[in-house]
């Protein structure tokens, strides 16, 4: 069986900060006006790619964009981005959200991610904590070809509906499991 060394896993630590930080992720200092427009840009896009998602934005009581996240690992990994929480298109704060992961990756990534918050509950809920992890309480909407989201009637009574999409890089797949969202106070 093979063992893991102190000096691997710091390695490969090391690793994954290099290859995120690699990945050039310019959102960088915090600065609102920038953050602001990449959502807008993030929004846009959603609504000319994937024309199913018009349900969504319409019965959503809250929307986190989460522009660029970026994401790296060797053995250890970890991602990093940051977005807005608009309620009715209005930026109401700032999030975060970070992973840290474990197991057998090699890579990097970004892709963008999308929260629709369904009810007010799921919404107050999310506002009112210090650092929110998906749950069991999220739905994926997936975005196939033909720019269907993948939304289900069953998907709009879910409480929150997340999309991943525009992944680019060398990771298979990208996973909201283990997210944690925190404010950020600017």
């Amino acid at each position: 069986m093979n063992k893991i060394t102190r000096r691997a896993l710091l390695a490969g630590g090391a690793a994954s900060a290099a290859l995120l930080a690699a990945c050039g992720n310019p959102v960088g200092n915090f600065n609102a006006d920038r953050l602001d427009a990449r959502v807008d840009a993030t929004r846009d896009y959603l609504r000319d790619n994937y024309p199913g998602t018009e349900d969504l934005f319409r019965n959503a009581h809250g929307i986190l964009y989460m522009p660029l996240v970026s994401e790296a690992g060797f053995f250890v990994g970890g991602a990093y981005g940051r977005g807005a929480l608009r309620i009715d298109d209005v930026t109401v704060d700032y999030y975060s959200a970070t992973r840290a992961s474990f197991g057998f990756q090699l890579g990097a990534q970004q892709y963008a991610h999308v929260l629709f918050f369904m009810t007010d509950d799921a919404l107050a809920e999310f506002r009112a904590s210090e650092g929110w992890a998906g749950s069991a309480d999220i739905r994926y909407a997936v975005p196939e070809r033909g720019g269907s989201a993948g939304v289900q009637t069953t998907s709009l009574f879910s409480p929150v509906i997340a999309m991943v999409f525009g992944q680019s890089g060398l990771i298979a797949g990208a996973s909201l499991a283990g997210v944690r969202y925190q404010r950020i106070i600017p």
